[in-house]
């Protein structure tokens, strides 16, 4: 494999809204990010990856873009941004910017001049039919409920819009339209940037022509999944993407690719392939269901050990994967992957220690590194999301109470992961001095960066560790490039794989509160890692405590 320079990096997702705000509006902006360098420098991160701060009337948060060259005054100016870039620069860290183009804001020029000319070039930029009386052009349901049909404004036409009806899709088969996503991509990396985050970009490929299908649900429509799985040829568009920008300038891209079928990875992230990396959601979607969040099954250890392993066979040595415990699309890590009533500094360090050493680029999402966990919720009022306002009325429309409802969509939402960044036991968990445009969570006096950057013992100082050991000079180029084996793999709520290279690491959790003997097959020659104060061990058995976690060189 050529080695490339993003393949030893540790990457740090951060919500810019809910970072930190250096001027007391309540909002995360650019100079709290500016800030806080350091503190990311310290942790050990080289890349900085920004959830979307370009201009939004905010209908997704962000990801309903109205200007593609500019900063949303909420978080700052493109002078902000450019001294951002040039402070990581400093640092040897690189930004990475959220690229959000199968859809704009409807607020954005080209939308706003399909309303004036339908028939003109910007119509062409969309997906737009003619009106039918008490029809829609097809009956897919989008992600965030409804048809995917509005009426085009001032018009005899509809548009398509797979996410929210103010993200009006682009329309990927018109190559004016790519022009113009390729020119901005470029604006960009000549400023600096080490790359893109690049999102939903799977759904920019539709099945032409645009028909029906089976519906999934009483209301007649059907998930736009079943379009999206028949939909052939978007790796003409991700190509053409690839060598019209990201490889000009060496850049660093990691798709947000859901749906990819097993024989098109090399051609995803192979040595040729259309980005540097893709996330690994193999956990984040298990146990989901169709008909919605109240349907969806709880996951268990042996399901998250066996998505891990799933993830990295299928994958093998074709390519990296990017490995996430969370991000801001899912709710905490720990409290959805740690069964319920075991959280604690101890698990928390488990969890973290078994994904950040499986193979390929870790990501860790602004708070992962403390352990937040889910925020409490007492009514649909406090829920800001707008896919989890939907995902509350789904539940109800199946017959669950509000309570049951609410416990539902508590388990899943966005706002677990989008609550303010807790960096102390101050006001406001010291994210700003007026009022924070989401609420904190009340566990900010126990779980905050003060207060763990200070605690040898803390689970931030955890993340450090496993940051310099994969950065360790003896065991980087087998962190990095070494095969995964798994060990013990039928063995009930034990996790456990080898990292084999130059040399030769074995990595276990005991993924559950009671103590299980784990027996080596080989001596150990150093534990690496581990999140208790010591090992219980007699010749080769290892007493490994209620979620124990140890990094071992074999």
């Amino acid at each position: 494999m050529e080695k490339k320079w993003w393949h030893d990096k540790v990457a740090y997702q951060i919500y810019p809204k809910s970072f930190y705000d250096s001027n007391g509006d309540g909002i995360g902006d650019i100079p709290g990010i500016i800030s806080k360098l350091d503190y990311l420098k310290d942790l050990g991160v080289d890349i900085v990856w920004l959830s979307p701060c370009y201009p939004s009337p905010l209908a997704d948060q962000g990801y309903d873009i109205s200007d593609y060259y500019g900063i949303d005054p909420r978080f700052g100016t493109m002078e902000d941004m450019e001294k951002l870039i040039a402070e990581a620069k400093k640092r040897d860290m690189y930004i990475l910017m959220d690229l959000v183009v199968n859809h704009c804001s409807d607020e954005h020029e080209w939308f706003k001049k399909a309303c004036e000319d339908p028939n003109g070039k910007y119509g062409g930029f969309f997906y737009l039919r003619d009106k039918e009386e008490g029809k829609r052009p097809t009956n897919w349901r989008s992600y965030f409920g409804g048809s995917v049909w509005d009426d085009l404004p001032g018009t005899d036409k509809q548009y398509l819009h797979v996410f929210h009806k103010k993200q009006p899709d682009l329309n990927w088969e018109n190559p004016e339209l790519r022009e113009e996503v390729y020119k901005n991509i470029n604006w960009w990396l000549e400023k600096g940037l080490g790359g893109f985050r690049i999102d939903a970009i799977m759904n920019i490929k539709k099945a032409l022509p645009l028909h029906d299908y089976e519906p999934d649900r009483d209301d007649g429509l059907c998930s736009v999944r079943a379009m999206l799985a028949q939909a052939e040829g978007i790796g003409e568009f991700l190509g053409e993407m690839r060598d019209r920008t990201f490889r000009k300038y060496d850049a660093f891209s990691v798709g947000e690719v859901f749906s990819e079928k097993p024989e098109e990875l090399p051609d995803f992230i192979g040595e040729n392939g259309y980005f540097s990396s893709i996330f690994d959601f193999n956990a984040t979607i298990f146990g989901k269901s169709g008909k919605g969040w109240y349907d969806a099954s709880a996951i268990t250890p042996e399901d998250y050990k066996n998505c891990c392993f799933q993830a990295q066979e299928r994958v093998g040595g074709v390519g990296f994967l990017s490995n996430i415990i969370e991000n801001h699309d899912q709710p905490r890590g720990v409290s959805y992957y740690i069964p319920q009533g075991d959280c604690c500094p101890e698990s928390k360090k488990m969890l973290a220690a078994l994904n950040f050493m499986l193979r390929g680029i870790p990501f860790i999402y602004q708070g992962q590194e403390l352990g937040m966990e889910n925020v409490p919720f007492s009514s649909i009022e406090e829920v800001d999301d707008i896919s989890s306002q939907d995902e509350y009325l789904v539940a109800l429309n199946a017959g669950l109470s509000p309570e049951e409802a609410l416990d539902a969509v508590a388990r899943y939402s966005r706002d677990n992961a989008r609550t303010p960044m807790q960096w102390s036991d101050e006001p406001h968990a010291g994210f700003t001095e007026g009022e924070p445009w989401l609420r904190v969570n009340p566990n900010y006096r126990t779980i905050n960066a003060a207060a763990e950057q200070s605690d040898p013992s803390s689970v931030w100082n955890f993340y450090k560790r496993l940051i310099a050991l994969r950065k360790d000079p003896l065991y980087a180029e087998t962190i990095v490039y070494g095969v995964l084996e798994p060990f013990l793999r039928e063995r009930h709520n034990l996790m456990a794989y080898y990292r084999k290279g130059e040399k030769t690491l074995l990595v276990i959790g005991n993924y559950q509160k009671k103590e299980q003997d784990v027996t080596l097959p080989a001596p150990c020659k150093k534990v690496l890692l581990n999140n208790y104060p010591e090992v219980s061990m007699e010749g080769r058995t290892i007493r490994m405590q209620g979620y124990q976690a140890l990094i071992l060189e074999m």
